[in-house]
């Protein structure tokens, strides 16, 4: 993602946030209007005015924490395991927020001491919220990535693998393994052409029998002098001498 942004510039980055807080206003109606937590007993405009106030300002919070975790998408390997993270260390300081908001809105008697009888409600909230983004700007960035013209190389996969991910693409004899989020199959292809025919997806080859997408990696191990890639699937890719320098420039080991 980052080197995503660095190419696309700070104005699709902008929009990325104004699309962020879109989601924000869209559940924050939707929670006013459903009266969600026991608040569709107060009047309309003092309950829109308490989850509107509550999103935008769980929102820039919350942009704030997923920028940390959610950048690289490299924190713990798992893109999901990381936004819960992230919404868990967002919902402690807003269960705060929340506890105060109440108070002043709805004179709430619920004690300070009281906050984790709050807690679950603002886990849950911030944890659909930060589902939807996820999915929204892993979206975004895959329709970016491939662009208004796929890679010539999507063509080439077989049947039961097309509209699969590909994951990395292995040399065997004159043959080419193809990882993919459908499973694996074989085309005979040099990898040479098929690393030309996938421009367009973010990858390397990293081997002279591999090239391997960047989102496909969940682990990078170094000992002994060489470096090792897991995959989605669990293939463990070694990474040759040659690779390593350009492969550590871009913080892939």
């Amino acid at each position: 993602m980052k080197k995503l942004l660095a190419r696309i510039g700070p104005y699709d980055e902008t929009r990325g946030w104004g699309r962020g807080l879109a989601v924000a206003l869209v559940a924050g109606l939707f929670l006013t209007f459903s009266g969600a937590f026991d608040t569709g007993e107060a009047p309309l405009v003092p309950r829109l005015v308490y989850w509107m106030t509550l999103m935008v300002v769980g929102y820039v919070w919350g942009a704030w924490v997923s920028r940390f975790f959610l950048r690289d998408r490299r924190r713990t390997g798992n893109m999901w395991l990381d936004a819960a993270i992230s919404a868990l260390v967002m919902s402690v300081p807003l269960t705060v927020v929340v506890w105060a908001a109440t108070h002043f809105m709805f004179n709430s008697n619920v004690p300070f001491s009281g906050l984790w009888m709050l807690f679950g409600p603002v886990l849950l909230v911030s944890m659909a919220l930060t589902a939807i983004n996820v999915l929204i700007e892993t979206r975004r960035e895959a329709m970016t990535a491939a662009g208004p013209n796929p890679p010539k190389f999507l063509e080439r996969l077989p049947l039961k693998l097309r509209g699969g991910e590909v994951w990395a693409v292995e040399a065997e004899d004159h043959y080419l393994r193809l990882h993919t989020s459908k499973g694996q199959d074989l085309i005979l292809m040099r990898l040479a052409d098929a690393v030309a025919e996938l421009e367009g997806i973010e990858g390397a080859q990293v081997h002279r029998s591999w090239w391997v997408a960047r989102d496909a990696i969940t682990d990078a191990k170094r000992g002994d002098g060489r470096a090792t890639l897991k995959l989605k699937d669990g293939a463990e890719v070694p990474v040759s001498r040659t690779y390593a320098g350009i492969l550590r420039e871009r913080g892939w080991i």
